[in-house]
C-alpha cells in the first residue's frame, strides 16, 4: 500500500497558447450531444475521496485488465475508443476495459467508486472537472508516471494542470465558431458577421418565418456557460467579477438578439445538441457549436455549411473562446504498480499516433503538436476553428475548482436575464452567491 495514503490532508492539499502551424474542449464542451453540468460540491468530493484514501487500498483486482472510466456513450466516440484501447493493450500486453456513462455523471460515479475504493485505474474527467478531484489528493502527478510533455503546447500542459502539477493528459481539444448556412447568407446578400454589430443586423435580416437568425445555448448547465464565455471574454470581462461592466455588456448583447427577435426564446433550455438539431433543420442560419456537431452535420447532403471566429464586439478584437476537451487522469489508488502501468497506457492513447487516429474521427483538434500540424493539412475546412483554439482559455485557469460555483451562479443568472431580469441585477446577484457559495 502507497505511504501516500498515510499522509494528512493538509499535506494532500499541499501536494500560452500556441498557434497553428504548431494548437484548451470541457465544454467539452462537450462530444455530439454532450450537456456538462457544474463539478460536484468541492467540500463533498474532498470528504469522499480523502475518505477512501485514508481507509485502504481497496478491493484485488485482475492483474492483467486496466480500467477507464469515462463519458464515450455514444456509439462512435465507444467504438473509436474501443478501437484504441484494444491497440494499446495489444501493444502493452495488457487488457484495457471502458466503463462509459453519461458526462455528467463521470464525477459522481467516480466519487461512488472512491467510497468503495473500486477506483478505475484511469478516469477521463472533463477538464473543468479535474481540479476538483485533484484538489482534494485524488489524482497521481503525470510526471511521476513518466509521461512527458515536450510536444504539448504550454497551453494544454496548463489546461490538464492543477497548481502546477500536471494531472491529465488531452488527447484532443476543441472550442467553439460560429456555424453559417452558406446558401441562406448568400442569398441575403450578406457577408459572413466578425463584429456584434455585424451579428446582430445580420441575424435580424435572416429570421424569418420559423427561420431564426442565430441560434445558441442559454440553458441552465453548463453549456449555457461555455456558450456564455466567448462573449464575457472577448469583450474583456471576467470571471472573477461577473458584475462587471463588461459581463454585463456581453449578456445585454444576449439581450439584445433575444429582443429583436433573432433568438428563440427556448434558447433558455437548449443544450448545444439542441442548437444543433435547430440549425440542420433550418430553423436557424446561424449558430454558436462546436466541432463535436461536424459528424452530424454532414450527414445532411444538403446543407452547405460554413465555420468562422465567433464575432468581436468592435472590429479588430481578439475573438476569444473557452477552451474544451477531456484529459486522461490517473486517480490515487495507493497500489503503484497498477498507477505506473495506467500512465504507460496514459501515455499510448495520448500518444501522436492515437490522437491523430482520434482527432479524424471527432473532428477534434489533436493536442500533440506534431499531430495537430498533419490534423491541420488534413481537415482545412476548419482552419477557423484552429485560429479560434488559438487564443482560447481553459475555463478554471484563473479559478481551479473555484470555476463550478461560477458556472452555477452564471447559469441562474442567464435564466432570470433572458427572461426579464436586468443583466446587472442577475448579474450582481450572481457574483453574490459565487463569492458566498450559496
Amino acid at each position: 500500500m502507497s505511504k501516500r495514503f498515510n499522509a494528512t490532508p493538509e499535506d494532500r492539499f499541499a501536494s500560452g497558447w500556441w498557434t497553428f502551424g504548431r494548437p484548451g474542449r470541457d465544454p467539452a464542451v462537450g462530444r455530439r450531444g454532450r450537456s456538462r453540468r457544474a463539478g460536484a460540491p468541492l467540500a463533498a468530493v474532498l470528504t469522499l475521496v480523502a475518505g477512501a484514501a485514508l481507509t485502504g487500498c481497496g478491493q484485488q483486482r485482475d492483474g492483467d485488465v486496466y480500467t477507464v472510466l469515462n463519458s464515450s456513450t455514444d456509439e462512435s466516440y465507444h467504438r473509436w475508443d474501443a478501437q484504441a484501447m484494444a491497440r494499446c493493450g495489444k501493444q502493452l500486453g495488457v487488457s484495457i476495459e471502458q466503463q462509459s456513462v453519461p458526462a455528467a455523471q463521470v464525477m459522481t460515479k467516480a466519487l461512488r467508486m472512491a467510497s468503495s475504493k473500486s477506483l478505475p485505474d484511469i478516469v477521463q474527467f472533463d477538464a473543468s472537472e479535474m481540479p476538483t478531484f485533484a484538489e482534494a489528493g485524488g489524482l497521481t502527478d503525470l510526471r511521476s508516471l513518466g509521461l512527458g510533455t515536450d510536444h504539448v503546447p504550454q497551453g494544454i500542459v496548463d489546461f490538464g494542470s492543477y497548481k502546477g502539477t500536471y494531472y491529465g493528459a488531452a488527447r484532443s481539444v476543441n472550442t467553439l465558431a460560429l456555424f453559417y448556412d452558406k446558401d441562406v447568407l448568400a442569398k441575403a446578400g450578406l457577408k459572413v458577421p466578425t463584429t456584434w454589430a455585424e451579428l446582430r443586423a445580420s441575424a435580424a435580416k435572416l429570421t424569418h418565418g420559423k427561420r431564426y437568425g442565430l441560434a445558441l445555448s442559454a440553458g441552465g448547465a453548463e453549456d449555457g456557460v461555455f456558450q456564455f464565455t466567448p462573449f464575457m471574454w472577448s469583450a474583456g470581462g471576467d470571471e472573477t467579477r461577473l458584475d462587471g461592466p463588461r459581463v454585463v455588456a456581453a449578456l445585454d448583447f444576449w439581450k439584445s438578439l433575444l429582443k429583436d427577435g433573432s433568438l428563440s426564446k427556448s434558447t433558455v433550455s437548449w443544450t448545444q445538441a439542441d442548437v444543433n438539431d435547430q440549425f440542420m433543420a433550418g430553423n436557424a442560419a446561424m449558430m454558436i457549436n462546436g466541432p463535436w456537431q461536424v459528424e452530424t452535420l454532414n450527414t445532411k447532403k444538403s446543407l452547405h455549411w460554413g465555420i468562422a471566429q465567433i464575432p468581436v464586439p468592435r472590429a479588430g478584437e481578439k475573438s476569444v473562446g473557452p477552451l474544451g476537451g477531456a484529459v486522461l487522469t490517473v486517480p490515487n489508488t495507493g497500489d503503484r504498480t497498477r498507477e505506473k502501468e495506467a500512465g504507460r497506457i496514459v501515455a499510448c492513447l495520448a500518444g501522436e499516433k492515437e490522437q491523430l487516429t482520434y482527432a479524424l474521427n471527432s473532428w477534434m483538434v489533436p493536442a500533440d503538436e506534431r499531430a495537430a500540424a498533419v490534423w491541420r493539412e488534413r481537415v482545412p475546412e476548419l482552419d477557423a476553428l484552429a485560429d479560434q483554439v488559438a487564443a482560447a482559455r481553459s475555463r478554471t485557469a484563473k479559478l481551479g475548482a473555484g470555476w463550478s460555483g461560477v458556472s452555477l451562479a452564471l447559469q441562474s443568472a442567464f435564466q432570470s436575464a433572458l427572461t426579464g431580469e436586468s443583466s446587472k441585477t442577475a448579474l450582481t446577484r450572481a457574483q453574490q452567491r459565487a463569492t458566498s457559495g450559496n
